[in-house]
């Protein structure tokens, strides 16, 4: 669901500002540095995520925990590109918090705001004029002879997958307790609209607008050619059992940032997450032409 906003208001729409950055790369100090002055100028109280410390020099803000960031701020500045985005989304979801991110990464599906424009596009927003957004997560569980051993969100996909290159996985996968298929491949992507343009992307899966309700499983190197991607909708509960040699390496990947080793005969459920992703992006954000720009369409001609 995609809203437009206009302030309409004599006070301002966001008020307390948190600040969460990518570690280790050299641009993240200087952009941290512009975007603290610039807030301030603005009256706003500005706080910084304590896992962001060392990206920002000054020790004149205030620095809390993530979870206290959800909490405390009505706005979270994500400094970094969609790695960082990726871990901000599924530690905030639950605050009910709206993001923005600026990208300093490469390609920058969620981070969609660049450094040389971060001035005049976040007062914009600061002003009221923005695009508001809604993302839906995976929650992802594991059960293991009955008992629940692993859950986790997912805001771009969940992944199993082999971890050697010895043997291709065994498993079945089932959608709302029907059987869909068994199947030998390198593993299973299962990807929310949002992650349509990451790894189900190039495992040969389609590009899902993120305001439609679908879930998308990408067999990953399917040993036949009838394996292909199927799109089911977003309510479905999509089951994964593993067959009898998971012994030999298999593991899921929760937006390739939370992983868990696998065995035998464990049952991964995968199925909607509540509640959404806020995300905002300026007035004027289209997801086409996000589209065209990321993907480079339409260059050469």
């Amino acid at each position: 669901m995609v809203t437009e906003h206009a302030q309409t208001l004599n006070r301002p729409v966001f008020q307390t500002v948190g600040l969460i950055a990518k570690l280790g790369d050299p641009r993240v100090g200087e952009t941290l540095s512009r975007l603290v002055a610039m807030l301030r100028d603005r009256g706003l109280e500005v706080v910084l995520d304590h896992l962001s410390r060392e990206a920002y020099s000054d020790n004149d803000l205030a620095v809390v925990a993530r979870d206290m960031l959800g909490r405390r701020c009505d706005l979270i500045v994500v400094v970094a590109g969609d790695g960082t985005f990726l871990s901000a989304a599924r530690s905030l979801v639950g605050h009910d918090v709206p993001l923005l991110g600026v990208n300093l990464g490469r390609l920058g599906f969620l981070a969609d705001v660049m450094p040389d424009e971060m001035s005049d596009r976040l007062n914009e927003v600061l002003d009221g004029e923005f695009v508001e957004e809604r993302r839906f997560l995976l929650d992802v569980t594991v059960e293991r002879s009955g008992r629940r051993i692993f859950s986790a969100p997912a805001l771009n996909e969940a992944v199993t997958h082999k971890s050697s290159m010895a043997r291709l996985v065994e498993f079945e996968t089932h959608i709302d307790g029907h059987l869909v298929n068994s199947q030998r491949s390198d593993g299973l992507i299962v990807a929310t609209p949002t992650g349509s343009t990451a790894y189900a992307l190039s495992g040969g899966g389609p590009i899902v607008h993120p305001s439609l309700d679908a879930i998308v499983l990408v067999p990953i190197c399917p040993h036949t050619l009838s394996s292909r991607p199927v799109v089911v909708g977003g309510e479905s509960v999509v089951e994964v059992v593993l067959g009898d040699n998971a012994e030999c390496g298999v593991q899921l990947s929760c937006d390739g940032q939370t992983t868990m080793e696998l065995a035998a005969g464990d049952r991964i459920s995968i199925r909607k997450r509540r509640p959404d992703l806020r995300l905002i992006h300026p007035a004027g954000h289209e997801y086409y032409a996000t589209l065209r720009a990321k993907l480079h369409w339409g260059k050469g001609f």
